[in-house]
């Protein structure tokens, strides 16, 4: 089961729930700090450590976390430029035995920052902005408790100075901004601290390693899938979406092309002429659509009639620039799905007239508007499919060089092949192609990449 991903609402109504049915505040809270102590512990290693605690429950937390340590002989500073607010808090604060502190030079090699916690909707001013700044420079492990404190929860936003974080430990459950852009850039790993909350019928998730399975006994090229794959105006990009096509699952993989391409693959079969004719075999499984395919009248008329046909279709590139209303009209957006840069996604957006600002709630508001399975790809890429909204683990950095869009097309469209289901095959190709760049490093090409594809087939088997 994925793990649920809460807006600061939900996560509130959570743990109002928790209260409702038994569980006090104070409980919640001694989860909370005890299961992040165990991390800092962990990294800490005996070192001494200096806990930074804010006016809040998570000034709270960090009390909780201090008074575990000290209880172990750890060496700890806390600080807190200003006394807890809440009485959750101010008794947190009652039951650490240690000293507290105002003021810190921050020269302890590890420092846990609990100034603020999911519920920050305003600019970090004041002393704590001078603390973060001077966190910031300090040449130590930093730990942030459940985000760091300059983050807006819901979107990822920065709300004042943000130092670079080893270690990010979300309390009870991920929160939104957890995958989001800028913030998560800024978190170093994160690990889910469980405070054993029910968090059922949510509507965001963590994405769960997908488990591939081998093709059944009686298979055959058709049965697991034929793909199609529409090439146009650029040679380049088709043919390598076809590379990582191949290697992804799919029995079958056409290249539909008007152009020579010498350096193909034997296995590779590409087909010229009666482009309508080719199209209707009724064989094919899925296509896609957009890798090199141009913006020309021709392009225009190579997507409409892949649209009519009403098959399962990755839309990616060029057709993302082509794509407009009436095409939707006449095709089948359940059984679509896209594959949007930022640029592509704000494309879309004026396409089908979205006014939404910020990654997710643009693809939120053109899955609500098109029936399209949106996946937004980038560091912090997003699946929206249903009425599920879907986060991933970051991708490798290496990632970031021309052509590596095309092999993620390549991949999803081999997967819709095989199984027809759009948002699982979007799911699949995100993990695969994170798998494929981890085998392919460092500073590899888009056709490494699109060779990778198999050995990280098999990480999922």
């Amino acid at each position: 089961m994925n793990d649920a991903v809460l807006t600061v609402d939900q996560m509130r109504a959570a743990e109002q729930a928790a209260m409702a049915g038994g569980t006090s505040e104070w409980e919640l809270m001694q989860r909370a700090g005890a299961g992040a102590a165990q991390w800092v512990m962990r990294v800490a290693a005996g070192r001494p450590v200096t806990v930074l605690c804010g006016p809040g429950n998570n000034g709270g937390d960090g009390y909780v976390i201090a008074q575990a340590l000290h209880r172990k002989g750890y060496d700890i500073e806390v600080v807190a430029p200003v006394g807890p607010k809440s009485e959750t808090a101010q008794h947190a604060r009652a039951q650490f035995s240690g000293e507290v502190a105002t003021i810190s030079s921050l020269r302890n090699p590890v420092i846990v920052d609990c100034l603020f916690g999911y519920g920050l909707d305003r600019e970090v001013g004041g002393v704590f902005a001078e603390l973060l700044e001077k966190l910031a420079a300090s040449n130590c492990y930093k730990i942030a408790i459940d985000v760091p404190s300059a983050v807006h929860s819901d979107s990822g936003k920065v709300l004042g100075p943000l130092p670079q974080y080893e270690l990010t430990l979300a309390l009870g459950a991920w929160k939104r901004a957890h995958f989001l852009m800028p913030a998560m850039g800024s978190m170093g790993a994160r690990r889910l601290v469980r405070i054993g909350l029910e968090l059922a019928d949510m509507s965001a998730d963590f994405s769960a390693r997908p488990h591939l399975t081998a093709p059944s006994q009686d298979a055959h090229k058709y049965r697991r899938g034929l793909l199609a794959i529409i090439a146009g105006a650029m040679p380049g990009a088709p043919l390598l979406a076809a590379e990582a096509a191949m290697r992804a699952g799919a029995g079958y993989v056409k290249l539909l092309s008007e152009h020579s391409h010498p350096d193909a693959p034997a296995e590779l079969v590409i087909e010229q002429g009666d482009f309508a004719g080719r199209i209707a075999d009724d064989r094919i499984s899925a296509f896609l659509v957009g890798p090199g395919l141009g913006r020309d009248d021709s392009a225009r008329e190579r997507l409409e009639r892949v649209l009519a046909r009403k098959v399962p279709t990755v839309l990616d590139a060029d057709a993302l620039h082509l794509l407009d209303r009436t095409m939707l009209d006449s095709a089948d957006p359940a059984k679509l799905c896209i594959t949007p840069h930022k640029g592509e996604l704000a494309q879309l957006c004026a396409t089908f007239g979205i006014g939404a600002e910020g990654k997710l709630d643009r693809t939120h508001a053109l899955r609500e508007a098109t029936g399209l399975t949106v996946l937004a790809k980038g560091p912090d890429t997003i699946l929206q499919s249903d009425v599920m909204t879907s986060f991933f683990p970051r991708g490798s950095s290496w990632l970031s060089v021309a052509g590596t869009g095309d092999v993620l097309a390549g991949i999803a469209a081999s997967r819709l092949a095989a199984h027809g289901n759009p948002g699982r095959a979007c799911e699949e190709a995100v993990w695969l192609h994170h798998e494929a760049a981890r085998l392919a490093w460092p500073a590899f090409s888009a056709g490494d990449l699109a060779r990778a594809v198999k050995p990280a087939m098999a990480a999922f088997l």
